[in-house]
């Protein structure tokens, strides 16, 4: 899908004030929406550093999920230690339709983990992943959104009116947006 923005959040662990800010918002969601969890485990690629960053900060062992199994060696997908029955929470960067998200979700539970939840740092909050988290009966807690980074973009005179129109009318058929884009491209 073609997007007029994206949000890299992988430049957030360059700023090590930032990285600090993420994690322990992330230590202070887990704490307060899926006590007691015990494992950490990240989404490749986005969600390993921070994911082990977090798991450090709550003394908890971290385990990381590939998107697809490894081609060669043991084969795994699932990195790291996981005794079956554990309650893994997953640490994610971003949530677009939530595919690669619940991939990972998958994954664990197939290996036998109680996933208890997920946070992720951002979400574009398309309606396609609320009702796929819905579905794949996972909570789902993020950090910020698409509207707040709208409102604040707007705030700080970071975009102008006609980019937060664009931008606001992206969100609301991104799918008819990027057919749009794509037929003017070519």
């Amino acid at each position: 899908m073609r997007s007029p923005i994206y949000c890299d959040n992988r430049k957030t662990l360059s700023y090590p004030d930032v990285r600090r800010f993420i994690r322990d918002a992330f230590v202070a969601s887990i704490e307060e929406s899926y006590p007691n969890p015990d494992i950490i485990a990240g989404v490749a690629t986005g969600g390993i550093a921070i994911g082990a960053l977090v798991a450090e900060a709550m003394n908890l062992p971290f385990i990381y999920v590939r998107s697809e199994p490894k081609k060669h060696g043991l084969g795994n997908q699932v990195e790291g230690v996981l005794e079956p029955g554990k309650k893994v929470v997953v640490i994610e960067d971003l949530i677009s339709t939530g595919s690669s998200s619940l991939n990972a979700v998958q994954a664990l539970r197939e290996q036998n983990a109680d996933v208890i939840g997920m946070v992720a740092i951002f979400t574009y909050g398309f309606e396609k992943a609320k009702k796929n988290f819905i579905d794949a009966h996972c909570a789902l807690q993020t950090l910020s959104n698409y509207d707040a980074l709208l409102a604040q973009a707007v705030q700080s005179n970071y975009i102008n009116s006609t980019q937060h129109s664009t931008l606001a009318n992206w969100k609301s058929s991104p799918e008819q947006w990027s057919e749009q884009f794509t037929a003017a491209i070519k």
